[in-house]
């Protein structure tokens, strides 16, 4: 049995079947081999170590510290809650629970719902000021 290579004909009476020939055009670039960005000089020039982003990417301003404290303890210390405020009863179940110190609070204190709420608004705060703050300084908006 013979075997024999067929030569397939494409559009335009091109041959397909060669390896040889390569499209060229001027909308496909040449092929290109896959980089790895963490071997190259560039980026091993800091002494063997790969940076990927700035090195004080937080970008930390006490200032913002400072006021988002006071702006979250301000308003969580208006007296809304039965005419006590969350700071007062958060400190008050602190101390409530010093009382009996070797023991740790119940799950079903009260403790513990004065102490996620009072936090979560105080990361809230410290957050959005820290977008805030560093927003208008950068000029994003």
């Amino acid at each position: 049995m013979t075997t024999s290579m067929a030569t397939v004909a494409g559009l335009g009476g091109a041959t397909l079947g060669s390896a040889a020939s390569r499209l060229t055009s001027g909308f496909v670039r040449a092929p290109v081999s896959a980089r790895n960005p963490l071997r190259q000089r560039v980026a091993m020039g800091n002494g063997g170590r790969v940076t990927c982003f700035e090195r004080n990417w937080l970008r930390t301003d006490y200032s913002v510290i400072g006021f988002g404290l006071i702006g979250w303890l301000a308003p969580s210390s208006i007296p809304a809650i039965n005419g006590k405020s969350l700071t007062g009863l958060f400190f008050d179940s602190i101390g409530a629970e010093l009382a009996h110190f070797p023991t740790p609070p119940a799950l079903t204190s009260q403790f513990w719902l004065w102490l996620v709420t009072w936090h979560l608004g105080l990361f809230l705060v410290l957050t959005f000021g820290q977008i805030g703050f560093k927003g208008r300084t950068e000029d994003y908006f």
